[in-house]
């Protein structure tokens, strides 16, 4: 009986070594993701009171747990009895991914045409500024349910040939660290620039230490968000080139034979880049087709 024991907890054990191993490389792999939804989130956060920034963000991340909640057990049940359609969902996943990152730098190169909206400036009642934002959590909350089916996937993606159970941990465990991590990692930036002031009042309009430091922060949480945004953009077409790359015969065919000598990460990123550009032409073509045919 003690026997059976100390072997149900070496099988524990052991089983923990894999959640632990494969933890790791699920966390890399989707480490692009969490950079592109870290940079979205930070921008989604920001711009409200002061005193409103961390109860909205507290919003946003239940509603990315629930989120999780509602996608981890498709996914599983997915894995469980269509094991090729996580497969399928991960390519189309590479595929939009690749589009997201193109259509960025296609954005910096050709801005787009936004209508301006001439708003009239008024101090907003209390019921108005609630109503704002509800909108805002509605929309960050919506944008995290994408990127979580993403992540979830991807994790999925690199544990598919382990047993079910390991699968459940593996991907749980990723799940709760990206929440925790990146809502985490965006609460320190949006009150940065609170941080930032405290410190300017602390040196008591003084040029010191105290006044550098908190203008430096105050000065920083901008170009931070923009530096998030450009290597979201990067870790996506990497992410989605290696999932090309892996998960498509063609395309790991075409890496070995004709790009044996250029480096991994270069390879990755080319053919996210080629992917995301050839699905740009596409939807930006489909769109010009149908403005024309509604005129």
């Amino acid at each position: 009986m003690a026997t059976g024991f100390f072997a149900l907890l070496d099988d524990i054990a052991a089983l923990m070594d894999d959640v632990a191993v494969m933890g790791k490389i699920a966390t890399k792999k989707t480490a692009g993701i969490l950079g592109d939804d870290l940079a979205v989130n930070a921008e989604k956060a920001s711009g409200f009171m002061s005193s409103r920034e961390i109860p909205v963000l507290w919003a946003i991340t239940k509603g990315s747990f629930l989120n999780k909640l509602i996608i981890l057990p498709i996914a599983f049940l997915l894995s469980a009895f269509l094991p090729w359609a996580v497969t399928l969902i991960l390519i189309l996943g590479g595929v939009y991914l690749a589009y997201e990152g193109v259509e960025k730098i296609y954005e910096y190169f050709v801005p787009h045409h936004h209508e301006v909206a001439i708003i009239e400036e008024k101090e907003l009642t209390k019921e108005e500024v609630l109503a704002v934002e509800k909108t805002k959590i509605r929309s960050a909350i919506i944008t995290d349910f994408i990127l979580s089916i993403e992540i979830v996937i991807i994790a999925l993606g690199t544990v598919l040939d382990k047993p079910l159970l390991t699968q459940i941990m593996v991907v749980s465990v990723v799940a709760i660290i990206a929440t925790i991590g990146v809502y985490g990692i965006v609460a320190l930036i949006v009150r940065m620039d609170d941080l930032g002031m405290r410190f300017v009042k602390l040196s008591k309009d003084k040029k010191n230490i105290s006044f550098y430091f908190g203008k430096f922060l105050i000065n920083a949480l901008p170009m931070i968000i923009r530096a998030l945004g450009v290597i979201g953009t990067i870790a996506l077409l990497l992410v989605a080139g290696g999932i090309f790359v892996h998960y498509i015969d063609f395309f790991h065919h075409l890496s070995e034979d004709l790009l044996s000598s250029v480096p991994s990460i270069l390879k990755e990123f080319i053919f996210g880049l080629l992917i995301g550009f050839i699905a740009l032409l596409i939807i930006n073509s489909g769109k010009f087709l149908w403005k024309k045919i509604k005129k």
